[in-house]
């Protein structure tokens, strides 16, 4: 990363500084005062709690200089009206000062992983950066960029969204020369109305991408098929099911250890290996072969990439533990990714068990998807233990679907769920632990493992 110094991010967002500050420079920023690292800009963002009032701790930490709405003493400090609007407009100028080519990807299910894939793919041939986990906000993104070597020929950055605008806004600081979508769901539909909403959400993404980009969409996904982008911005189509797509999969294979399949893109054939389970994982590769074929990315390389590529922590990590199977699924959950991720359960040899906490954002719709989902659960496991305000309505569409009542239970209290679970579970059970990220499952599995033989 390149230091900045006051004086020009101060020119960059319109704010003022103390002209004897104008020459210090600062690597960085962040907006947690816990994790300031030396040299850092402190962002004191004004929300639930006031980010000035740990202005002194963040220099204690070793920022070198603070973005603030006011200044109560005689520090480092670039004044402005808004700083959450102040650091994405230092962010946009840092990301155009770099250089580098933009990768924005967006969509409802699989953005991370997708946004992983690429950049495993592009690391190949390319000094690359991406953002990191959960850094795809107004502020995460933002600093993200200014985290970024000053080399770096290609930066993936992931932009996510509940909320009109919110894209369009990301966009506008990162300005993709690329843009990805993975999909259309109905995650933040409590928000946006309706997957019309979300789709009109996700192209938001367009009115930030620079003179000669191209846009890369999922074409088995009815809804982006149908999408005609701007006349002057091209779209390359991937996809499994839909024939007609520039990049293509078939012959999807899988067994205990990963998948694979074949890909044809133009003259290009050849074929992917994955160490992930699930079908659902193979748009996210073809988005990102999508895109490495388009950045000049040898078939070779992008196989190689691929075969070596492992998943995020959190997003379905399959590990032994303790005797049993453990699916850990944890970052987030949509009615797509949870009926993936029972997919893959389901296909399990033994006893499945489903750990299911609540879908959180979908609004009115929430316990018909919650009620659909403990149907679909109920094919794919042998006991459900559905946690939060939605667990009903699982264990009605579980038993409509044909699961014995005494399989399938609700719950309110966590460690109520971890308590009978820990009693109807037996070694050699496979377990799925998956849920909103604010149901934090996660540590659901944590208290399961705990005093475990």
């Amino acid at each position: 990363m390149a230091r900045i110094t006051l004086a020009q991010a101060a020119v960059w967002c319109g704010g003022t500084i103390d002209a004897k500050y104008a020459d210090v420079t600062f690597l960085g920023a962040n907006n947690d005062s816990r994790e300031v690292q030396s040299g850092q800009l402190f962002v004191a963002l004004q929300g639930a709690r006031d980010g000035h009032d740990f202005i002194p701790m963040a220099f204690e930490k070793g920022a070198a200089a603070v973005l603030c709405t006011h200044c109560d003493g005689d520090y480092p400090a670039i004044v402005v009206k808004d700083t959450r609007i102040a650091l994405g407009q230092i962010a946009r100028e840092e990301r155009k000062r770099i250089g580098m080519k933009v990768i924005g990807v967006t969509g409802s299910v699989g953005k991370s992983t997708t946004k992983e894939m690429i950049a495993s793919v592009l690391e190949t041939t390319y000094r690359v950066a991406k953002t990191p986990a959960n850094h795809n906000n107004d502020i995460g993104m933002p600093m993200a960029i200014l985290s970024i070597p000053e080399d770096t020929e290609i930066a993936v950055l992931e932009m996510g969204m509940n909320h009109f605008r919110e894209i369009a806004y990301l966009a506008s600081i990162g300005l993709p020369d690329l843009a990805v979508i993975t999909n259309i769901g109905t995650m933040h539909i409590e928000h946006l109305g309706s997957k019309e909403g979300i789709l009109q959400a996700k192209l938001e993404i367009l009115e930030g991408l620079q003179a000669g980009g191209v846009i890369f969409l999922n074409g088995d996904d009815e809804m982006l098929w149908r999408v005609h982008s701007r006349p002057d911005v091209p779209a390359v189509f991937f996809g499994l099911e839909n024939e007609q797509c520039h990049v293509q999969a078939s012959n999807v294979t899988s067994n205990e250890t990963g998948l694979s399949f074949d890909v044809k893109a133009g003259q290009e054939a050849f074929r992917i290996s994955l160490a992930l389970e699930g079908q659902h994982y193979v748009l996210d590769a073809l988005a990102a072969v999508s895109t490495g074929l388009k950045l000049g990315v040898t078939a070779e390389r992008i196989m190689e990439a691929l075969s070596n590529f492992r998943n995020m922590a959190g997003r379905q990590e399959i590990f032994e533990a303790k005797g049993f199977t453990i699916i850990k699924d944890c970052y987030n959950a949509g009615p797509e990714s949870m009926t993936a991720a029972l997919t893959v359960l389901g296909k399990k040899s033994g006893r499945r068990i489903a750990v299911l906490g609540d879908m959180l954002e979908l609004g009115m719709r929430a316990p018909a998807e919650h009620y659909r989902i403990g149907r679909i659960a109920a094919e794919k496991a042998d006991m459900i233990f559905a946690y939060g305000p939605n667990g009903s309505r699982v264990v009605s569409g579980a038993v409509t679907g044909g699961m014995d009542r005494t399989k399938v239970r609700a719950y309110e209290e966590k460690d109520e769920l971890v308590r009978e679970l820990k009693l109807a579970a037996k070694p050699g059970d496979i377990l799925l632990f998956k849920g909103s990220h604010g149901m934090h499952m996660e540590l659901a599995l944590e208290l399961f493992l705990q005093d475990q033989p």
